[in-house]
């Protein structure tokens, strides 16, 4: 025993020793620390819950950079790890380093019991296989005449009144998802044609039950496995079902040949690629969840044409994906030792070693908020900001290239962002074209709320102020909805 414990001790002083020469090699210094007021960090957990429930985790995020430093080390339930907002970091993460310095650490574990095995939680090779699969869905052959989202359009339109208050969040959330099925699966489920429909309506909220559980998973890291419990179980069941329907829908379809010659779709190359039904769910829904959530003109003779000659409508929706990106918060693993290029010494531009196995999240809403890359107004929704060409963001290639991430980057980039964005302008064109006055609808509590934040540099709590409420779960979305007034 003795003998065992000084082998693991001698092996502990070589990796100290290993990672002492590294870090002189690449004159790496510490990133400032986040202050904990607890042991073992467990105030930052109660911090993060209690921002959270009062639907503002964001705005502890963005207060902690501002306050601490873009790049940060934190002690979170005892364990060190790192967040960061600084646009040469994400370049180093997503594509410089992207292969063999760092990775998904735990996260399929964590996906697991909702997403199983597809292209969110897969690595490597398993990886890549996923995305050739999924490429040819998002040609711009596939959507050129703009039909795929036509008749959802109009069943979105239609379920719009006039002069009363609707919820163009639940809306949405039916138009992606008929639009999604019906390229994905080859069939629309059709919600919006049937809003009282309990299906549908039992799958959004089942599917919003399991992502909020797998986000609090994610939240404890290496104790991820405390959250789960019977709740959790029921609602990705139900999910699993809804999905494993819609398949057995498309296998007894008698178009099914008339669909494949028609365009590509994306279950039928997985059913080609795998008999197996819970590969095929899993490959499904992992690319559903993503499409469901990428998307928060003249009539007929609207076309892709038209809509590329739209720039301010374009710096509208950059500006939205700006200051509310879809998948706000995201994170990597490092699977060796290695280092960030900025952040750490007393300025703040020194690199910053990573040990194997350092947690690193990246924020892209707090980025998105800088005022040293978006000017003095960042908080502010402006979409002229986009036409000025002394806009701090293209200071330099890294943090032009970098400093504005709503759909990732690097080889994991988003495979469907011009697609969503061509979905995104046709819907706000036809509905402007329907409705051309529109305002915002009163809401039943107020947005704007108080709270203290605890700052590295002060024993006291500081005054803090939020203005608006946002719901987290694996993306963000209004805490009240979009209540909006059509006239």
């Amino acid at each position: 025993m003795l003998q065992h414990l000084e082998n693991l001790c001698a092996v502990k002083r070589s990796v100290i020793r290993s990672e002492n020469a590294y870090k002189r090699q690449h004159n790496c210094e510490k990133a400032p620390r986040l202050r904990n007021g607890w042991p073992l960090g467990v105030d930052r957990l109660l911090q993060i819950w209690q921002a959270d429930s009062d639907q503002r985790l964001m705005d502890l995020f963005c207060f902690h950079f501002s306050d601490v430093g873009y790049t940060l080390e934190q002690k979170f339930l005892g364990t060190i790890a790192y967040g960061t907002i600084e646009p040469a970091n994400l370049e180093a993460m997503l594509s410089s380093k992207f292969n063999g310095y760092f990775g998904f650490g735990l996260r399929r574990h964590i996906f697991f019991p909702l997403l199983g095995d597809g292209i969110f939680t897969q690595e490597g090779a398993a990886w890549k296989h996923s995305r050739e699969l999924l490429r040819p869905q998002f040609s711009r052959q596939q959507y050129r005449d703009l039909d795929v989202f036509e008749e959802h359009v109009d069943d979105l339109i239609s379920c719009i009144p006039r002069n009363k208050p609707i919820d163009l969040q639940q809306l949405f959330f039916r138009f992606t998802l008929d639009t999604s099925t019906a390229i994905l699966f080859g069939k629309s489920v059709y919600s919006l044609k049937s809003l009282s429909s309990r299906d549908s309506a039992k799958f959004g909220k089942d599917f919003d039950t399991a992502q909020d559980f797998v986000v609090k998973r994610f939240r404890l890291l290496d104790l991820y496995w405390f959250i789960g419990g019977r709740r959790f179980r029921e609602a990705c069941t139900s999910v699993h079902t809804f999905v494993d329907d819609i398949i057995q829908q498309r296998y007894n379809s008698t178009d099914t040949a008339e669909g494949k010659e028609e365009r590509y779709i994306f279950l039928d190359a997985v059913a080609e690629d795998t008999k197996d039904k819970k590969e095929l769910r899993d490959q499904l829904l992992n690319i559903l969840l993503a499409e469901i959530h990428l998307v928060a003109g003249q009539e007929s003779a609207l076309n892709r044409g038209n809509l590329q000659q739209m720039t301010y409508l374009a710096n509208v929706i950059k500006e939205t994906l700006r200051l509310f990106p879809p998948v706000p918060v995201n994170t990597r693993t490092a699977r060796k030792t290695t280092f960030l290029p900025t952040g750490g010494g007393p300025d703040r531009s020194l690199p910053v070693l990573i040990r194997r196995g350092d947690n690193i999240a990246y924020c892209i809403y707090a980025m998105h908020r800088r005022k040293d890359l978006y000017g003095d107004d960042a908080e502010e929704f402006r979409p002229e900001r986009w036409n000025d060409k002394n806009l701090p963001l293209y200071r330099d290639k890294t943090t032009a290239a970098w400093g504005f991430l709503p759909f990732n980057g690097g080889p994991r980039v988003c495979l469907g962002q011009e697609f969503g964005l061509t979905e995104a302008s046709y819907a706000v064109v036809r509905i402007l074209q329907k409705f051309p006055v529109m305002k915002a609808a009163p809401v039943g509590r107020s947005q704007e709320q108080s709270w203290l934040g605890y700052s590295s540099h002060n024993t006291e709590g500081v005054e803090k102020f939020s203005r608006e409420r946002q719901k987290m779960t694996l993306v963000m979305s209004a805490g009240d909805g979009l209540s909006v007034i059509f006239e």
